[in-house]
């Protein structure tokens, strides 16, 4: 689906089953103070870490993660697929050692019932990811495939999208807390032009910020990598705070 396009809202069912859903939050954010040197709705230069470890315990409602990890392409050896074609993002640094530390941090500075936003590729998906959310308390509650209409790399079926983990922290629930309920678990929006190697669909990531975060609020992503969360804040008037380490 275009970013510039909303899917028509579902209508609430009116059965017994109508108790799950909620078009209204029944949660407020803490006050985030930042400390000096940070602010918000910009794009700032510096390690995801250093920021997630000004944040307080429990204080965001959201965090979007993409992780910087070599994946697939370190297992591409054939023609051009894993190196012409993979070399942007070969030369990106790799931070497939911290991605658990980085969880980790996500994990304490995430309010009750808050959302972390998890991209994943088809190669980490399908052989596991347990070891990156050792050690918090996260759960895994959604997944939704981001459809982006464009050939990608494979040794047998070519990929054409992307995966992103939804996980809540406790306590798990959806009513009062995930207002939007027209959201598909295969969302269609064609890449847009970047120069950024791995720039992310703003369009889902503003209908999941809409979905799970008040106006006002502050969400982060400290491997903003193209800052397309900051542009989905911009949408939705709520708080970006993020970094990515080459700015």
């Amino acid at each position: 689906m275009p970013q510039h396009e909303k899917p028509p809202i579902v209508s609430e069912p009116t059965d017994s089953t109508s108790s799950v859903y909620s078009s209204a939050r029944d949660l407020s954010q803490p006050t985030v103070s930042l400390t000096r040197g940070l602010s918000y709705g910009v794009r700032l230069k510096m390690e995801g870490l250093h920021l997630l470890s000004t944040l307080p315990n429990g204080g965001v409602p959201v965090v979007f993660f993409d992780p910087q990890y070599r994946g697939v392409l370190e297992h591409l050896s054939y023609g051009n697929e894993g190196e012409t074609r993979g070399s942007p993002r070969r030369a990106l640094r790799q931070m497939t050692g911290e991605i658990p530390e980085f969880v980790r941090e996500i994990g304490r500075v995430l309010m009750p019932s808050g959302h972390l936003f998890l991209w994943m590729d088809k190669f980490h998906l399908c052989s596991g990811f347990a070891d990156w959310i050792t050690g918090t308390r996260l759960e895994v509650v959604d997944m939704i495939t981001w459809s982006k209409r464009k050939l990608g790399m494979g040794y047998r079926s070519r990929r054409v999208g992307e995966h992103l983990v939804v996980l809540q922290q406790p306590p798990r629930r959806a009513k009062g807390v995930w207002t939007r309920h027209d959201i598909p678990d295969v969302w269609v929006e064609p890449v847009a032009k970047s120069r950024h190697t791995h720039r992310k669909p703003v369009g889902l990531q503003a209908a999941l910020i809409e979905a799970v975060s008040n106006p006002g609020d502050v969400i982060v992503d400290p491997a903003a990598g193209s800052f397309s969360v900051l542009e989905a804040c911009e949408l939705t008037d709520r708080r970006f705070l993020g970094c990515d380490i080459n700015g």
